[in-house]
């Protein structure tokens, strides 16, 4: 039976439907950064997750070519996530959607070294006759967050993250989206057949102990 992510680490991909506090280890992704917004057809956003899936199952489906991987194993391909912020300011605004910039990533299994990475994307760009270029090998450590399942629109986040701060405040905690930490999103449903009142989001931020300090 094939490694499932989401499965074997409800942790962090299947939260409850009201905040928790969670430390999330450094983990590699398959990367694409981008701006503007993602609900335009055939936008960056939209050519990003192309990408992302491109190489994914590149990866996925090398054990069906002569190319192996050192300690491969069948798997799940992860959700897709993004981390998303808009300039100068540490909030969501979702009537800017323009004014969004976002790196939108796709989790890789452990085996997956900087090495075979390149070899994947290589592959990819040959099979496909696409330019997978502006793909990277992306690591994040996301460290201690608060996170929450947020079921709706992804326009009506707000009141979910309002939890999320109400929350890490009672714990101690005060937001810390700044420099490489960000508004974190896991899309465990497929906004193509859901109905948008029931998109399932795994939505994280990152957080710092509240010291009284200004």
């Amino acid at each position: 039976m094939a490694f499932d992510y989401k499965k074997e680490y409800k942790e962090f991909y299947l939260p409850k439907n009201k905040p928790g506090m969670i430390t999330v280890p450094p983990m590699n992704f398959i990367a694409v950064r981008g701006k503007g917004d993602p609900n335009q057809e055939g936008g960056a956003y939209k050519q990003s997750i192309s990408l992302l899936y491109g190489i994914a199952f590149t990866i996925k489906m090398s054990k069906m070519g002569d190319h192996r991987i050192d300690g491969y194993f069948d798997y799940v391909v992860p959700p897709l996530e993004g981390l998303w912020w808009q300039k100068s300011t540490n909030t969501i605004n979702y009537s800017r959607k323009e004014d969004f910039a976002w790196i939108s990533m796709i989790r890789l299994p452990e085996f997956v070294t900087e090495k075979e990475f390149a070899w994947a994307v290589a592959e990819a760009s040959e099979k496909k006759n696409t330019d997978f270029s502006c793909v990277e090998f992306f690591t994040y450590d996301e460290g201690l967050c608060v996170q929450c399942m947020h079921i709706g629109p992804y326009d009506e986040e707000s009141a979910t993250i309002e939890a999320m701060d109400k929350f890490a405040a009672e714990q101690g905690f005060l937001p810390d989206i700044e420099g490489a930490r960000r508004h974190h999103e896991i899309y465990l449903s497929d906004v193509r057949k859901c109905k948008p009142e029931n998109l399932k989001t795994v939505i994280r931020h990152p957080v710092k102990k509240d010291t009284g300090t200004t």
